[in-house]
């Protein structure tokens, strides 16, 4: 008998384990010595360019794929109405999960204090955040005064409005518009297949990512005086993403949480290692429509949105971190200080969206506003890489399950493909790219 061939995920997983193990070794060999040949040919030279190539890579294909893909799904819909139906659904259900994730994270850091073993008196740390935007702003800006500036400057917000209207201008404008629909879906079957063209690559771009991010890294830092909170920070990530989404998505509509959690796997670890919602925005098209169900209409809004504002996971870490930082300080929060950071973080989430260093960005606001100094913030970003990647993976797990909610709901979801575990994949495990498929 022939023996079945490891699949797509299989070889990601080992990607990623063989890419950890390795970096480990480099950092253990590269330490003391930052001038060592390993440093700057294997790290520095090999490493990062296979690592920054895959990512440059994927960020190429996702104007292009956002902006398209939204532009055929919005001509397609019958009724244009219902795009304000599906966003409403879509940016409550985020908003919703962002209050939840901050709540859990202040819950579990009050109860295990993670800066209650240190004191300020002793630190001696600087940081200048940026300023947010208001959100009165944002919205403003939501609109582009110049479409093709927005698509060259990967402005998402204001790539999903224009996409939006041109959607619903070319569906109502009647043959210009199909003769331009047609055109739309051949070059968006392109994209797509220049998508599953770049994934047979993952493995390798998964392994460099994660080398060269753990030989620079290490454990020391881990293993250090923020131990409490590099843990408290990882395990609520870790049960935010695999038990409080699965069992919304179970309660609201019945779907197998296993399931769901199965056919993510290889977009987390994906996500995990490129530690970029936006970048992994193809990967997460794919799986949301191939492999869970969803209508490519309902996904190629509601994923880019949630690219854009769906920061469950950073409102995690933003919710332990003024535990953390209050703590260290002496400083017990109110009720009402408490209340204050889950509206400051589930808001923000969507005020700050787009802004280069948002998860700084944002924290920064929430310490703002009970009071507690932002400089501290230069306490955790020496821990906070690893922290960002496992965010990542929640955020796309959150994107994911919004999604199939709001395709669910919407009667644009196919059950069947859903409860199939080889839907999307071809009989060697590897993701199907199309109609004229090949097998890797």
């Amino acid at each position: 008998m022939q023996s079945k061939k490891i699949g797509l995920t299989g070889k990601i997983v080992i990607g990623m384990f063989a890419g950890i193990l390795f970096g480990l070794l480099l950092n253990t060999l590269i330490s003391g010595a930052a001038d060592s040949w390993l440093k700057l040919v294997v790290v520095d030279g090999v490493l990062r360019l296979v690592g920054e190539f895959f990512i440059t890579s994927l960020m190429m294909l996702v104007v292009p794929l956002v902006f398209v893909s939204l532009v055929v799904g919005t001509c397609s819909m019958s009724d244009p109405s219902k795009l304000g139906r599906i966003g409403g659904k879509a940016l409550l259900l985020y908003l919703i999960t962002t209050g939840i994730a901050v709540s859990i994270a202040l819950t579990v850091a009050s109860i295990v204090k993670p800066g209650s073993g240190g004191s300020m008196a002793e630190q001696d740390v600087t940081f200048e955040a940026q300023e947010a935007p208001s959100f009165v702003d944002v919205l403003i800006d939501m609109v582009p005064r110049n479409p093709i500036n927005a698509l060259a400057e990967g402005n998402m917000l204001q790539i999903i409005v224009f996409a939006l209207l041109f959607g619903i201008a070319m569906a109502l404008v009647g043959k210009p518009g199909d003769r331009l629909k047609n055109f739309f879906e051949d070059v968006n079957s392109v994209i797509m297949k220049l998508v599953m063209m770049l994934m047979q690559v993952a493995p390798y771009g998964v392994f460099a990512l994660l080398a060269r991010t753990f030989a620079d890294l290490g454990l020391g830092d881990l293993l250090g005086d923020l131990a409490v909170y590099f843990i408290t920070v990882l395990v609520i990530l870790l049960v935010h993403g695999f038990v409080v989404y699965p069992a919304i998505l179970g309660a609201v509509t019945r779907l197998s949480p296993v399931i769901f959690i199965r056919k993510m796997l290889s977009n987390q670890i994906f996500a995990f290692s490129i530690s970029s919602s936006n970048a992994a925005i193809p990967v997460t098209l794919r799986t949301t429509t191939k492999r869970l169900g969803v209508d490519s209409k309902i996904a190629s809004f509601t994923v880019p949105l949630g690219a854009t504002i769906n920061m469950d996971g950073t409102a995690i870490m933003q919710g332990v971190a003024t535990v953390f930082i209050a703590q260290l300080y002496g400083i017990d929060l109110t009720m009402q200080q408490y209340l204050m950071v889950i509206l400051t973080a589930t808001l923000a989430s969507i005020g700050t969206a787009g802004v280069p260093g948002v998860g700084l960005i944002m924290l920064a606001m929430v310490l703002q506003q009970v009071g507690l100094p932002v400089e501290a913030i230069g306490l955790i970003i020496g821990v906070d890489r690893l922290l960002d990647m496992t965010r990542t993976a929640v955020n796309i797990t959150g994107d994911a399950m919004v999604t199939t909610i709001v395709g669910k709901s919407e009667n644009q979801f196919d059950i069947d493909t859903y409860n199939d575990p080889d839907a999307g994949l071809n009989p060697d495990g590897s993701l199907k790219g199309g109609d004229d498929d090949n097998r890797t």
